[in-house]
């Protein structure tokens, strides 16, 4: 049978499509956060007379739906249902009635106000979202009241708005959204609106569910991976085996005489195989014939480049932080502790692989992708067509998971995806660039590598008195966009976590060395924090056992300055119940707090080791503060995932090298955490009125020293070189 002839047949996701309901008419409602001047505009569905404001974050329709114009990627962080729920609180719309849909890439709409352009990372949607669509909501919902106001002509103060519903008692009047549209859209919108408060919410702080679920369930969500339409041809590069490594003859020969194969193309990454389906891209690459230049290839193994690391901190290096005279603190020090720390590269491995679909033409560029940086993504684009950004459309599609990996400001997946419509002729056909699970792995833009050397000192009293770390590993930012960052040779994302420690430490020394190798790197779930958080959470765990303390106790007095940092600290401790009674031989509990992105989190984890040094993880207990709490189901979600994420990182996540090469391949080789190993977690969410914050990354961060902290109190051995290691079947 013809398998490219079944890819023909219209998937369980278009029969639902195309079966559904047509949109509604609608009134659009947005406003200019810059402040230019208002005017009307059309924006995604059809429209029932004026539209108002260019800013537009949400329509109502004539038949009562409210749907919201969310400007940040869903890659099920939840953060659709998150910016929904702010609007909708304000708006007091019916949760029933709400749906979400991606903004266009217009940077001057619908930037990331923390980033200054159209993006979503760093946890960031919240946080930057709240004010700006709490008025969105607030200014919409005034108008509508005003419009009933008129019409009934009563005092605007006499209406309250319920579930979508206005109503004016004295008068038994009652009016939905949907029946006020083209009254409301003739009214000028309000520059100013009284916004709710906390004591008042409907939505927020309370469990909504998830407005992506439906369409997850029904098949009609858009992924890229499963996105069609007529004429689609599928394309897959071979890249070099080696990073750095250039084209330097091939023969499209075997790979053309594919059945399905339509065309072999060289692009910058690569060359590339254009065939009608997947199936025969695939067998066209793998047939292909491909001659490498390596003369500038990257050719080092891990162990090689480890081994320089360890060299270089033992020099010299640029400070990242210095408070009181660390040298000399630990030089007096009454008893001395040290430790070293080595994490490996990690892969993203988000469960869709990098892919995008693009149609060129000679005046026009448009591309389907579970967009992250909507605005690089648009200029890069642009650059590899030789178009205007202008000329560039982007439809914004759910993704399968990024964990960091689809915002990279080269825009590597959405530029092959170009480069191989422009290769191809640009002549309209649309063509789906799809990355395999070995092209992920293979392809780069790891987290970095990084060596950390920790000394502390400890004076008469068993009081920490001096703290000296040393970081080596490579820098994200550099040879960016944004390296501008980077200030006297630091990059902050390779310091945070660590320069910010938070501890009171007298005297502080936090010094990094940046590498430089032909391994391309990225930003990685909670970024720098992965590492230095298990780093200097392990590391003050060493100290308190020289203290003759117990890990909980010597935090707690060093965060008195910390109050919400505390705060996480003593929650998670008594929830796991810390002060209980010692736990059972070859049973341990360990614990760990981090500040990333401005949320707080605190985890205490329970082991079981066995005695062959098999690690079981037993119970998660996390406590969290990220301000005001949206929805408790997506922040206990989030948690939980970021422990499951994290977990597998340390247990067993590691891409190395052999002479320049990755051994990995896929998840057999690449282990990520399996069901079964996936522990008891509790997440206890602290009350706050403080602006939101993200949840999205923060909760990885202190799991893998949690956890390390749990073996060394069930086993007494310490955890120095990630991810853990293997157990050892002949002590069984």
């Amino acid at each position: 049978m013809n398998r490219n002839a079944l890819l023909q047949r219209p998937d369980r996701r278009a029969f639902l499509k195309n079966t559904g309901a047509a949109g509604a008419l609608a009134l659009t409602v947005g406003f200019q956060w810059a402040g230019t001047t208002r005017r009307a505009v059309a924006l995604a569905a059809p429209t029932a007379g004026a539209a108002f404001v260019p800013n537009a974050f949400v329509r109502i329709g004539a038949d009562n739906s409210v749907t919201v114009i969310a400007k940040h990627l869903e890659m099920g962080q939840g953060s659709y249902t998150g910016i929904a729920t702010v609007l909708a609180e304000e708006l007091d719309a019916d949760w029933s009635l709400v749906r979400v849909e991606s903004a266009p890439a217009d940077v001057k709409r619908y930037a990331n106000l923390a980033f200054g352009m159209q993006g979503t990372g760093g946890s960031s949607a919240m946080n930057n979202s709240w004010a700006q669509l709490r008025e969105a909501g607030g200014k919409a919902r005034l108008m509508l009241m005003t419009a009933a106001a008129n019409d009934w002509k009563v005092p605007i103060g006499e209406l309250t708005v319920d579930k979508s519903v206005i109503y004016h008692a004295p008068s038994k009047r009652q009016a939905n959204f949907g029946s006020l549209t083209a009254k409301a859209a003739r009214l000028p919108v309000p520059d100013k609106v009284n916004l709710k408060e906390p004591k008042d919410f409907k939505i927020i702080g309370h469990v909504a569910p998830r407005v992506d679920v439906p369409s997850k369930v029904d098949g009609t969500a858009q992924f890229t991976i499963d996105f069609a339409t007529p004429g689609l041809l599928v394309a897959l590069v071979k890249r070099s085996p080696l990073f750095g490594g250039t084209v330097k003859s091939f023969d499209p020969a075997t790979a053309s005489a594919v059945p399905g194969v339509v065309k072999v193309v060289q692009v910058p990454s690569g060359v590339a195989v254009i065939a009608k389906g997947f199936w025969a891209a695939k067998q066209g690459r793998d047939a292909l014939k491909v001659e490498w230049d390596d003369t500038h290839a990257e050719k080092r193994s891990s162990a090689d480049l480890m081994a320089e690391y360890r060299q270089i901190a033992e020099q010299p290096a640029r400070s990242a932080r210095k408070t009181g005279d660390a040298i000399s603190a630990l030089r007096d020090a009454t008893h001395k502790i040290s430790a070293e720390y080595e994490f490996p590269y990690l892969a993203h491995a988000p469960m869709e692989p990098l892919d995008a679909v693009v149609k060129l033409t000679a005046d026009s560029c448009e591309i389907w992708a579970g967009d992250q940086f909507q605005t690089l993504d648009q200029a890069n684009a642009a650059k590899a067509a030789g178009l205007d950004p202008q000329q560039v459309s982007i439809h914004t599609l759910y993704a399968g998971g990024s964990f960091g990996r689809r915002a990279n400001s080269w825009s590597d997946f959405i530029v092959e995806a170009v480069s191989i419509a422009k290769a191809n002729g640009a002549d309209g056909t649309p063509i789906k660039l799809q990355w395999t699970r070995e092209d992920d792995l293979h392809g780069g833009l790891y987290r970095p590598m990084y060596f950390h050397k920790f000394e502390a000192g400890l004076n008469e009293k068993k009081e920490l008195v001096g703290w000296r770390h040393v970081l080596v590993g490579q820098s994200i930012m550099a040879g960016t966009v944004m390296q501008g960052i980077i200030k006297d040779g630091i990059d902050p994302t390779s310091v945070e976590g660590a320069a910010t420690i938070a501890y009171a430490i007298p005297n502080i020394a936090v010094d990094l060395a940046t590498t430089q190798t032909g391994v391309p790197v990225l930003w990685w779930r909670v970024v720098g924090s992965s590492h230095t958080t298990f780093a200097v959470e392990a590391f003050i765990d060493e100290v308190a056992h020289a203290a003759g303390e117990d890990g909980f106790t010597f935090r707690r007095k060093l965060l008195e300055q910390e109050p919400r940092m505390k705060a996480v600290l003593e929650l998670a401790a008594e929830k796991a119940g810390w002060s209980n009674a010692p736990m059972p031989k070859g049973k341990g509990r360990g614990i760990a707090v981090a500040e990333a992105f401005k949320t707080y989190v605190a985890q205490v984890a329970e082991v079981t080791v066995d005695d062959t040094g098999h690690v079981t993880v037993d119970r998660v207990v996390c406590a969290v503060d990220c301000g005001i709490p949206i929805n408790p189901d997506v922040i206990t979600a989030q948690m939980e995932g970021g422990i499951g994420f994290g977990l597998g990182a340390v247990m067993f996540g590691a891409i190395t090298l052999k002479n320049g090469r990755v051994e990995q391949d896929n998840f057999n080789s690449y282990r990520v955490l399996r069901m079964n190993e996936m522990p008891k977690v509790e997440v206890h969410i602290v009350p706050s009125g403080e602006v939101p914050t993200g949840v999205g990354e923060p909760g990885v961060a202190p799991v893998g020293p949690a956890v390390a902290n749990a073996i060394f109190a069930a086993s007494g051995r310490r955890i120095h070189i990630l991810p853990f290691p293997k157990p050892d079947p002949s002590k069984g």
